[in-house]
């Protein structure tokens, strides 16, 4: 599959210094009780970052991510992405390049390989096509070897699945994931093999692809990411000399 990495789809020069994604004051409530459960928060992501965020349970680190992922509608505020506004007929397209993977994965029944094709009979992939190498290059580096995509997903572990939920996302080429905790209910062997598979994609081209990644591991925490940033009571908290410093190395 060819990997799309011009700016084409939004009009700007992907080399300019415009974040891969802004956020500008977006919030975000809950309908029914009226509760804030995003402040109005501003949020720059760029290309080559690793940003890792925690904080307690209820904080509003899931409601942040999904937010950025545009899978639930703002209260309040705008996303930019490359610099540009993103127009609600733009929102499928915008998703497939900025990827939200959940805790717990959802998969179809069937085989592995039945997955890894669903999402190219989606509307959003028409111009993409299932490229069996490529998914045997990413299960390789997740230590997943030949007979692994004949698979039926009921009969796979809890790390095997999130490996499934991972490399479906991968191979459509996404420039940034929002990881939500994609380890918390793994092992530790299994978690390492999905970080491997995480990192490895990051590093193959690591000017043009981010990650944020939600985790309540403090060791983790270090592995994954490099810009560290704190959520309490549905707002941000990042050290100034973080913040400054991923500003200098840009």
């Amino acid at each position: 599959m060819t990997h799309h990495n011009d700016s084409s789809h939004v009009g700007v020069d992907l080399r300019s210094s415009a974040p891969l994604i802004e956020a500008r004051r977006i919030t975000r409530r809950d309908a029914q009780r009226g509760q804030v459960l995003l402040q109005p928060t501003n949020f720059a992501l760029h290309a080559g970052q690793r940003v890792v965020l925690t904080g307690p349970s209820g904080s509003g680190k899931s409601v942040f991510l999904r937010a950025l992922a545009l899978l639930d509608p703002l209260d309040g505020g705008m996303l930019h992405w490359h610099g540009q506004p993103i127009a609600s007929a733009r929102i499928p397209h915008y998703r497939r390049h900025i990827a939200y993977v959940r805790q717990r994965p959802a998969l179809i029944d069937g085989t592995v390989e039945d997955n890894l094709r669903y999402p190219f009979s989606l509307a959003a992939y028409r111009d993409a096509a299932f490229d069996a190498a490529r998914v045997r290059a990413l299960f390789d580096a997740a230590g997943r070897g030949t007979g692994f995509l004949a698979r039926e997903t009921s009969e796979l572990s809890g790390g095997e699945a999130q490996i499934v939920a991972l490399v479906r996302v991968l191979q459509l080429d996404p420039e940034a994931l929002l990881l939500d905790e994609p380890t918390a209910s793994l092992d530790p062997e299994s978690a390492r093999e999905v970080e491997t598979l995480i990192t490895q994609w990051f590093e193959h081209e690591r000017a043009a692809r981010a990650t944020v990644w939600v985790s309540h591991d403090p060791a983790q925490a270090q592995r994954v990411g490099e810009r560290h940033i704190t959520m309490r009571a549905g707002a941000l908290d990042e050290p100034a000399a973080t913040h400054a410093t991923m500003g200098a190395l840009r």
